[in-house]
């Protein structure tokens, strides 16, 4: 079983091993274990807080594979030639100082590297299509040693790559239910790449500008009723009240309208459901990937009765074009610098020297 579990993906034999636990401040879905040998990392399944969604025994690639192992699929470190699937975590590879361990990716009109897009010209990092998709013939003849993907809700698995006998490392860092939980996950991809050190320096500091910022939000008595987004298709959806999101407007020093919701993730409501909230609400954050900028007119050519909210009609509306904003990219692992956009427009006084990065107002 364990020279199966060499070949890649495999899963490791059940035994007590004493082990010791690496403290974890924020991350409530990911649990990192020390052994003999090797690091267990245990994924909790954040849609069933009850089970576990991965066990991944992490053990040098330089280093024999020990005896006795915990069940798990045997992931060999550091990666070298990773298939991954998001931009976001092709970002913080980058900032990890591991890009050169990207042998290949998925959706790359959505990675915003440059050194991935010259990669996938001149042919050095392979281009695998699209995630939901990729390209089979192209991901066995690139041989990677894992796949980095995010796993999805009732998403049914993950295709023909399961059958790669690859390791599927599932990014579930998204699914936590505060910034600094999610940014915490940084510390888990560092040991995948031997960059622990950086890693742990990095979220140091994004931990102490965050709750800095947060304290600092947290010393005014005013706080304005924050919408978001917009209506896509028949449904509205708006992040849950646990979600990073949700969890990042309340640290701003916003009432967020929707906090009720206990959902860690995307809550699809009707448009009479969110109009009945938010009705009043004093400022409006909406994100979209778009060739151009949205205007007040534009919003209100897509859908008339936006032009009801008070929002709307006091001019209070803050929009990020993340086809050129890196809102996306920067959040999970550097939600500190959302969070500090994020004050200025809901407390202009604070920051008066700020200068914002990631929304700007709608303009008419």
């Amino acid at each position: 079983m364990l020279l199966s579990a060499c070949g890649g993906g495999g899963k490791t034999s059940s035994a007590f091993i004493q082990e010791e636990i690496i403290p974890m401040k924020y991350a409530e879905n990911l649990t990192l274990v020390k052994g003999n040998g090797y690091i267990e990392a245990r994924l909790r399944n954040p849609w069933d807080t009850t089970a576990i969604l991965q066990n991944y025994i992490l053990i040098d690639k330089d280093s024999p594979v020990p005896d006795h192992l915990p069940e798990g699929t045997l992931v060999r470190t550091p990666l070298s030639k990773a298939l991954v699937y998001t931009g976001v975590h092709c970002a913080l590879i980058k900032e990890l100082g591991a890009l050169e361990s990207i042998g290949g990716i998925c959706e790359l009109q959505h990675i915003k590297v440059p050194e991935i897009q010259e990669g996938c010209k001149n042919g050095t990092i392979v281009n695998a299509g699209e995630g939901t998709n990729p390209d089979i013939e192209k991901i066995i003849d690139m041989h990677p040693d894992a796949l980095m993907l995010s796993p999805y809700e009732n998403s049914g698995g993950h295709g023909q790559v399961e059958k790669l006998k690859v390791p599927i490392i599932e990014c579930a860092d998204y699914m936590e239910t505060s910034a600094l939980g999610s940014a915490e996950w940084i510390r888990f991809y560092g040991l995948i790449f031997h960059q622990s050190a950086k890693a742990d320096s990095i979220f140091a500091i994004v931990e102490k500008n965050y709750n800095e910022l947060k304290a600092l939000a947290a010393s005014q008595p005013v706080k304005p009723k924050v919408m978001c987004e917009l209506k896509s298709g028949s449904a509205w959806y708006v992040p849950g009240g646990r979600s990073t999101t949700g969890k990042l407007y309340k640290d701003a020093g916003g009432d967020y309208l929707f906090a009720h919701y206990p959902n860690s993730g995307a809550v699809p409501l009707s448009f009479e459901t969110v109009f009945d909230k938010a009705q009043s609400a004093d400022v409006w954050l909406m994100k979209y990937n778009h060739p151009t900028d949205k205007t007040y007119s534009s919003i209100e050519e897509d859908y008339s009765p936006y032009a009801n909210f008070e929002a709307f009609k006091k001019r209070n509306i803050y929009h990020s074009n993340t086809a050129y904003r890196e809102y996306y990219e920067d959040f999970p692992f550097h939600p500190d610098l959302v969070l500090k956009d994020l004050i200025k427009i809901f407390h202009p006084t604070l920051l008066p020297e700020y200068e914002l990065k990631y929304f700007s107002k709608l303009a008419e």
